[in-house]
């Protein structure tokens, strides 16, 4: 069975296309600057990448171009689009609507439009993309798998903040959370790991260029780091994540901000990047704490503490501490940020295993790796960071609890 993933960004539109009979990666690629001018990559094992440079006004272009390459004579893999036999979208925000995933009809399209607000960047490129794949297979059935869906079992005190009720009413401002689909994943390998789902309290560190962190009990997420929209949270790679809201004005105020501007700033132009002046990228930021910058070290130190200070809430609020996941880009492959934070939480009886901590490291740092005769394997431009941020496995279960906590 041939299954389509299709995941529909602002700009870009990513796919793969797997065999569920031997979990194999058939193809994979991109369609980016959509809008702009359009380029598509698309690679196969063990055949040379396909690249070209193809006008893509808008998604529904971008899907078809998408469709025209898997059929290819020269550069598909399949020979007709029969051959799919599902088809997987993953959509960024599905409001309160979804709690699960479900299948494309025009019942919850209908629904998925009236979260555009909500997700404006993402949402109408979402639907052009089921608008495409729909028009080339009608009979296919397609399922869509929200971000937010694996948080809707958040209890209502945890979810609502609070501001006058007639704007929640008014506007359906709440917490949603974000990365539902790797924290259900990896809370679940946990669970498995364990031996069980009921009684189990899991923190789920997903931590990257955006990051988030959610508490999990009996396998349900009962509170997540991100909130309203994915700006909240812990510090990140340009994000600011939490901070007191009347900072938002006095920037504003004295720097003469549109709130458009305030809003690219604190997206665009803050966290680890706005904190070093360096780079909004981990694996720069430890190359230059190595170096004796100043500046990197308290970026570092930053996101660890936040952190530590939602692993103690979380634990506090779950009433105990079964185990604690660290997964995506940073939480995968960064040993010293995972140190950072497990280090003195003794009182919850987390122990690290240095040892194994260790071997779970970036493979592209190259600054750290001069002078070593080490050559990085999977060092190859820009597309790396791509495949590194993607990663949505367990890293490394680097922390258990013992005693009074569970």
């Amino acid at each position: 069975m041939k299954v389509l993933v299709v995941n529909a960004g602002s700009s870009s539109l990513k796919y793969q296309l797997f065999d569920t009979a031997t979990n194999d990666v058939v193809a994979k690629g991109i369609c980016e600057r959509i809008g702009i001018d359009g380029k598509i990559t698309h690679k196969m094992p063990g055949r040379e990448n396909y690249v070209a440079e193809v006008a893509m006004p808008n998604h529904s272009v971008a899907t078809r171009i998408l469709i025209e390459t898997l059929t290819s004579k020269k550069y598909g893999c399949i020979k007709s689009m029969d051959e799919i036999e599902a088809v997987g979208h993953r959509i960024v925000h599905g409001g309160a609507y979804f709690s699960e995933s479900v299948l494309v009809t025009p019942e919850n399209i209908a629904k998925l439009e009236l979260c555009r607000d909500l997700a404006p960047l993402h949402t109408g490129p979402h639907l052009m993309g089921i608008k495409g794949i729909t028009d080339e297979m009608p009979n296919v059935p397609q399922v869509l798998v929200f971000d937010t869906a694996f948080h809707q079992t958040m209890p209502d005190y945890a979810w609502m903040y609070a501001i006058s009720y007639d704007m929640y009413e008014k506007y359906s401002i709440r917490r949603y959370g974000a990365h539902g689909t790797s924290h259900r994943y990896v809370s679940g390998e946990m669970c498995k790991l364990l031996g069980r789902t009921e009684g189990t309290k899991i923190i789920t560190c997903h931590i990257g260029n955006g990051s988030s962190i959610s508490a999990v009990k009996d396998g349900k997420v009962i509170d997540t780091s991100m909130g309203f929209t994915p700006l909240d949270g812990v510090e990140m790679g340009t994000r600011c994540g939490s901070i007191d809201p009347a900072i938002v004005t006095f920037i504003m105020e004295h720097e003469g901000y549109t709130p458009a501007e305030m809003s690219d700033y604190m997206n665009k132009k803050c966290g680890m990047l706005g904190v070093s002046g360096l780079s909004s990228d981990s694996r720069d930021i430890e190359a230059a704490i190595l170096e004796g910058n100043e500046r990197a070290k308290l970026a570092a130190n930053i996101l660890a503490y936040e952190i530590k200070k939602y692993i103690g809430s979380y634990t506090a609020a779950m009433n105990g501490l079964d185990a604690i996941v660290f997964t995506a880009g940073m939480g995968e492959n960064n040993p010293e940020l995972r140190e950072r934070v497990c280090t003195d939480m003794d009182y919850y009886g987390i122990k690290l295993d240095k040892e194994l901590n260790a071997k779970m490291h970036h493979q592209t740092l190259d600054r750290r790796l001069k002078g070593t005769g080490m050559v990085d394997p999977d060092q190859r431009g820009a597309g790396h960071r791509d495949r590194y941020r993607a990663h949505r496995k367990i890293a490394l279960i680097s922390c258990k609890t013992k005693g009074k906590t569970n």
